[in-house]
């Protein structure tokens, strides 16, 4: 079994497909998934689907809910978070750029949200 892709629904694909450019996705196809909108895009390693919803309703936030049950986060290692992060601009910081040690590695870490609120996770190895 390999992985293949992540689906997002998002509010606002358009707004949605800024950003992940800004993560290095690029659109590969457009197509409509009944009569939303929706996009595959490659990038990373890996590929994401965007659908447009309709009628959005707010996702849960699973970032400040310590009691969330679900898919939490995707995270991807960049080779440098600090130009990572000025690529992005603006998207809002969940938590700040930090060290983590995980196992014998060591990263530095930040969580920044999406356009729709959904948690990224952002880490740089750390050279031992």
């Amino acid at each position: 079994m390999q992985f293949h892709h992540m689906s997002i629904r998002t509010a606002d694909i358009f707004r949605a497909i800024a950003f992940y450019e800004r993560l290095k996705f690029t659109v590969t196809d457009r197509f409509t998934t009944g009569t939303t909108l929706a996009c595959w895009m490659t990038g990373n390693g890996t590929h994401l689907e965007l659908i447009q919803i309709p009628e959005p309703h707010a996702a849960p936030d699973a970032f400040h809910d310590p009691h969330f049950v679900g898919y939490y986060h995707l995270s991807f290692h960049v080779p440098s978070l600090a130009d990572c992060m000025a690529q992005i601009g603006s998207a809002p910081i969940l938590l700040p750029p930090t060290e983590q040690e995980i196992g014998s590695d060591r990263y530095r870490v930040a969580f920044i949200a999406d356009p729709d609120g959904l948690a990224i996770e952002l880490m740089e190895p750390i050279n031992p």
